[in-house]
């Protein structure tokens, strides 16, 4: 344990900022290169899917396990190993000449996920508590500031360039993270002596990856498929086994003590209905604007990064907002404040996306409700959890917060599966019937489609408001169970 500068403070937050923002680039890159890898690899988008779903896979389980790693063996041990992992499999990645090799380097590039939850749990244990919130604003800002580079800059990288020199010029700044984390990170709090409960790691990891597994390739197999269906039971006795089996542990992976604290367990919750309602907008808002007409607006990869920025730039600029509102009324009215800003962008959405303006509008009020949700539930969340902890449970959050992620683009995609319209695509030069050529079509989401999709977004955020309403204030026992 090092005793800090106010230096030192400085170079963590924005080191950990740089790390988030990172991190949230090389995810949001390969979303507009989807379409490239299926020519390239020539295959099919089920396949390509891989390259999500890989990540998003080993990413959750990494996002479990190391920030209770951190908590026992140092956090700044765990980042570096971390960050030094990713690094390298981010320049690994614009060399892979098989679908098969990309998606092995992104199961490897998810492992250095983990490092999302430390940065959270580093920040709280350099921070004072009197400018913790606003230093928390800063990292989930990063998910703007990192998403909004990536629509723009990424993707013109991918159309002008390719999709490997996406991958080629993100990976000498990974290297500097670890160069920098290397030299300038510090640990301000002392591990804690525990043994590694082994037998709960496995448990919890395999109830992830089949409900992970389930959630993303159920459009593809069909939900009610036997291996779906097998995933979806396997899973659930799987977390059953977890649980019984941390309550009797001596050295637990996850305290399920910290689940007993009100304001911890709602955090969660709040987290995994929040961004399942928000991902219902951020999966298919890039849909609507470039599939071609009557489904959509027609715009290019970059046109619509460009159309997304204001909402990237709001996002960022509310965080600091998001802090204060924090400091002064506490995260609970936070968090109240960005679900119903973005119930908003949600209802203009379903009754008034009928040009590109409509769309950039309700957007930009998402992005402004992002921020004020995110710092308050990180803040909620650190608050109510010893330091000794917080490792533990800012991991534990990330995978509630990624089930969310999941759990949106399953629902959504069913949607757009049932409620499709035939576009023509392109003509084959061929007498049929009396006409001088035969129509390709091909299906896209219908308006129905997306009005569905709106419409459960609503819903999911009106139960992370109702489960909101029952946080106790930050003046209460922040120990108190339910």
């Amino acid at each position: 344990m090092e005793e800090l500068k106010k230096s030192d403070v400085y170079r963590i937050v924005a080191l950990m900022a740089f790390a988030g923002t990172l991190i949230v680039y090389v995810e949001t890159m390969i979303v507009p290169a989807i379409p490239v890898f299926i020519t390239f690899f020539n295959t099919t988008y089920n396949n390509v899917s891989w390259i999500l779903t890989a990540y998003l896979i080993t990413g959750t389980v990494a996002a479990g396990i190391f920030g209770k790693l951190g908590d026992v063996f140092g956090k700044r041990k765990v980042f570096l190993i971390l960050s030094f992992i990713y690094a390298v499999s981010v320049s690994m990645g614009g060399f892979a000449t098989t679908l098969d090799e990309l998606v092995a380097i992104r199961v490897i590039q998810g492992i250095g996920f983990g490092m999302y939850p430390l940065a959270y749990a580093i920040i709280n244990d350099v921070v004072p508590k009197s400018k913790l919130a606003l230093a928390q604003g800063l990292m989930s800002a990063t998910f703007a500031v990192g998403a909004g580079i990536a629509l723009v800059l990424g993707a013109y990288i991918t159309e002008a360039y390719s999709w490997e020199w996406s991958f080629h010029t993100i990976a000498p700044v990974a290297f500097a993270l670890f160069i920098l984390s290397y030299f300038f990170l510090k640990d301000a709090a002392a591990p804690i002596k525990e043994k590694i409960d082994i037998t709960g790691v496995v448990i919890m990891a395999s109830a992830l990856v089949s409900l992970i597994f389930a959630l993303s390739e159920g459009n593809q197999y069909g939900w009610a498929s036997p291996l779906i269906l097998f995933l979806f039971i396997f899973s659930a006795v799987a977390f059953y086994l977890f649980v019984i089996y941390e309550l009797r542990s001596k050295d637990t992976f996850i305290d399920m003590r910290l689940l007993k604290t009100r304001n911890i367990l709602i955090a969660n919750f709040v987290g995994l209905f929040t961004m399942a309602g928000m991902y219902f907008l951020f999966f298919t808002v890039p849909t609507l604007l470039q599939d071609p007409a009557p489904s959509g607006f027609g715009r290019s990869i970059l046109e619509s990064g460009l159309i997304m920025l204001p909402a990237t730039i709001l996002a960022m600029l509310f965080a600091p907002v998001a802090a204060r509102v924090t400091d002064f009324k506490g995260p609970k009215m936070s968090i109240l404040i960005g679900l119903l800003v973005s119930f908003g962008a949600f209802l203009l959405l379903l009754v008034h996306r009928g040009s590109v303006m409509d769309i950039i509008e309700a957007a930009t009020i998402l992005g402004s409700g992002f921020s004020f949700v995110l710092v308050g539930i990180i803040n909620l969340l650190l608050i109510s959890t010893p330091k000794s902890k917080a490792g533990e449970a800012t991991g534990l959050n990330t995978v509630f917060r990624e089930l969310g992620m999941t759990v949106a683009p399953a629902i959504g995609g069913t949607y757009e599966t049932i409620f499709s319209v035939k576009i023509i695509i392109g003509l084959i030069p061929y007498r049929f019937n009396g006409f001088p050529f035969i129509p390709v079509t091909y299906g896209f989401p219908s308006q129905i489609a997306y009005n569905f999709t709106y419409i459960t977004g609503i819903i999911f955020l009106l139960f992370a408001v109702l489960i909101t309403l029952l946080i106790k204030d930050k003046n209460g026992d922040k120990n108190e169970n339910i």
